[in-house]
């Protein structure tokens, strides 16, 4: 319960993303300070006697292959895998007994290096030793504190739901991350550099079959300009210049409007250097086409 509560102040202070120096510098307890991750995916601080704390996976880094394939399974279950190929070994009892006891424990997802989303409470509900594999299953954090024992079925429904949301907000963060890196962690269209500001936005909506959760899918945007773009108060063409729509440049307002949308119509956006991370064409003309309609 330490944990989790160091865990729900830290997200507090960072937001849902959590660098390794936080993690790795941990909390207090009793006087011996406890991390929440080690060198190895199963990690078990000094403190516990036989149950681990945490599991982690290792973020995906593009032309790398990770050392473990985890994933989600068909039964909407996370598949973890074991430490090596022995079930005995110590890591993997140690899950094991986890899951005999119904001990929660924290999954750190890797978002990008040296950065993890945490979620807690998250069980381990079965064991493959054919497949070298656990299957673990998120909670609500609300049911942490007591109250009546679910009916089997009941938990069950709710985990699965609580783990595809989980799932879903692990992807929304890694496309955050790799757009932030791929734009130097600045605004497109204003260069502003606050990172608790910038947001990733997609080019081709989400919602649109069209719309992969890609770097050249994305810009680098910060709150107001993500605002502006979705509403469509200014496009951008596919050779990169910002178009902004003729009722705004026609409008008298503040120096908001004036400085933040009026002086951007027919400036180049900033796009990342490298090649294959730069804005698609084909999605910038898709997008554009629907400016045009909105103008």
């Amino acid at each position: 319960m330490r944990a989790f509560e160091f865990l729900g102040t830290q997200t507090r202070l960072h937001g849902d993303v959590l660098p390794w120096s936080v993690l790795s510098r941990g909390f207090d307890f009793e006087g011996t300070r406890v991390p929440l991750i080690g060198p190895q995916g199963i990690f078990k601080p000094a403190v516990l006697p036989d149950v681990p704390l945490s599991i982690a996976t290792a973020p995906e880094i593009p032309g790398k292959k990770r050392p473990y394939d985890d994933g989600l399974g068909e039964d909407e279950i996370l598949l973890y895998r074991y430490r090596g190929t022995d079930p005995m070994h110590r890591d993997n009892v140690g899950l094991r007994l986890a899951m005999e006891r119904r001990t929660p424990l924290v999954y750190l997802f890797g978002i990008a290096k040296g950065e993890y989303l945490p979620s807690w409470p998250v069980y381990v509900v079965g064991d493959d030793r054919d497949d070298l594999c656990f299957r673990i299953q998120v909670d609500a954090r609300e049911r942490l504190i007591g109250g009546s024992v679910d009916l089997p079925q009941v938990a069950e429904a709710r985990r699965s739901y609580v783990t595809v949301v989980t799932l879903r907000r692990v992807h929304q963060a890694t496309f955050r991350q790799r757009v932030l890196q791929a734009y130097q962690h600045r605004c497109a269209i204003c260069r502003l550099k606050h990172v608790e500001l910038l947001e990733a936005a997609h080019i081709v909506p989400d919602g649109d079959p069209r719309g992969e959760p890609v770097v050249p899918n994305g810009l680098a945007l910060c709150s107001l300009h993500h605002a502006a773009f979705d509403r469509d108060l200014f496009g951008i063409r596919p050779d990169l210049t910002i178009e902004v729509r003729r009722d705004i440049l026609e409008e008298t307002d503040g120096p908001m409007l004036l400085h933040g949308l009026q002086e951007i119509d027919n400036e180049p956006i900033l796009a990342p250097r490298s090649e294959v991370l730069r804005p698609r064409q084909d999605f910038l003309e898709i997008r554009y086409e629907v400016f045009r309609k909105a103008s």
